[in-house]
């Protein structure tokens, strides 16, 4: 018995789609915060932001939505940590920007913590029994790294090896680490569309013939498919003839094949794009059941191929993608719509976030 009303049928033949109200249902956007976004990996930044000892850097965790204070720090003995930011006194902001520091100070009352988080100190608080005690220290949250890019999450399914392991097997030869931030290109988006519409729309390539004319022709579609991971799934782009493509290593997994994008999603809401130029990773951010912030942040590997193949229109891409999911989300409001079905060839991506949302709702 599913009480959630959710429940996704496992075999995609037979299989309809999540049900409507879950992109309509205030009650349904609120419960997915802790749900599924509060057991998820989040992107929060890169190693540049506290790269020598004494930097911290805040953020806050999915803002708009968890909004849930960070502290990134370097410690003195050059250790990393992920913090709460929220002062264990009387719930202050700890660091309102980034910088060098040799302890982190609340400028309200002056309760003082070490870049590990430890409290040091407290004014006139002689007296105090017990003090200062563990909770008194920030609380640290967990918090992982691959190659430069920090990830942070309030409480995760699992762990984030486990979690980018199939994306390092097929991508790990990259030299990310030389990769450079290009906050010059990087973008935001207003969508006026439930976050899962956006994602259901990148998960399938069914609707490029018909949506992005410019990138269909960039890329071979009857080679276009979809690749089932653990923890989301991949897009592999093969590129069209004449059009760039990436010059694989030997043994890799898809040797021979001229492949022009990797498009890795994992549940629920991030999107890892290689292109032969660098990487484009897109957080989609929720904001209210009719509204979602779509985050593009750039890291360019090689800049002659950035105007060319599938990554080089990438504004032209999501503006017409933005267009069609405001539509949907109009539809769906529709009392004569609820459920649809897959496409077995071209719509398994989808079916497969459909199910996990499904699950992670029930509390599977």
């Amino acid at each position: 018995m599913d009480p959630s009303g959710l429940s996704v049928d496992p075999q995609v033949e037979r299989a309809a789609t999540i049900p409507s109200r879950f992109y309509t249902d205030p009650g349904l956007f609120e419960a997915s915060k802790d749900a599924l976004f509060a057991r998820s990996w989040q992107f929060v930044g890169d190693l540049d932001q506290v790269k020598v000892p004494g930097q911290v850097a805040p953020s806050v965790l999915l803002e708009g939505f968890l909004d849930e204070p960070l502290l990134l720090t370097r410690d003195r003995d050059d250790g990393l940590h992920c913090l709460s930011n929220v002062c264990t006194h009387r719930g202050n902001l700890v660091v309102e920007g980034a910088g060098h520091q040799n302890t982190l100070r609340c400028r309200y009352h002056g309760r003082r913590f070490g870049l590990d988080g430890a409290c040091q100190f407290m004014p006139e608080f002689e007296g105090v029994e017990g003090f200062p005690a563990p909770s008194d220290d920030l609380p640290k949250v967990p918090f992982g790294v691959w190659r430069r890019l920090v990830f942070a999450a309030v409480e995760p399914a699992q762990p984030l090896e486990a979690y980018l392991r199939e994306v390092e097997e097929r991508v790990g030869w990259m030299p990310l680490e030389t990769f450079r931030p290009a906050p010059e290109r990087a973008r935001d988006y207003m969508v006026r569309g439930h976050w899962a519409l956006y994602v259901d729309n990148y998960l399938e390539g069914f609707h490029i013939p018909y949506i992005h004319a410019a990138l269909n022709a960039t890329l071979d579609y009857g080679s276009y498919r979809t690749i089932l991971l653990e923890s989301g799934n991949l897009q592999l782009g093969v590129a069209a003839d004449g059009d760039e493509a990436f010059d694989l290593p030997a043994g890799h997994p898809d040797e021979g094949e001229r492949v022009a994008a990797f498009y890795f999603w994992l549940f629920p809401n991030l999107m890892l794009n290689f292109y032969p130029w660098g990487l484009s990773i897109n957080v989609v951010r929720p904001l209210a059941p009719d509204l979602t912030k779509v985050s593009f942040i750039p890291y360019v590997w090689d800049e002659s191929k950035l105007g060319s193949g599938a990554g080089a229109a990438l504004d032209r891409v999501e503006r017409e993608d933005e267009a069609v999911v405001e539509l949907v989300q109009k539809g769906v409001r529709s009392r004569f719509y609820d459920r649809g079905r897959y496409s077995p060839k071209r719509e398994v991506g989808v079916h497969q976030f459909h199910r996990m949302i499904a699950a992670g709702m029930q509390g599977r």
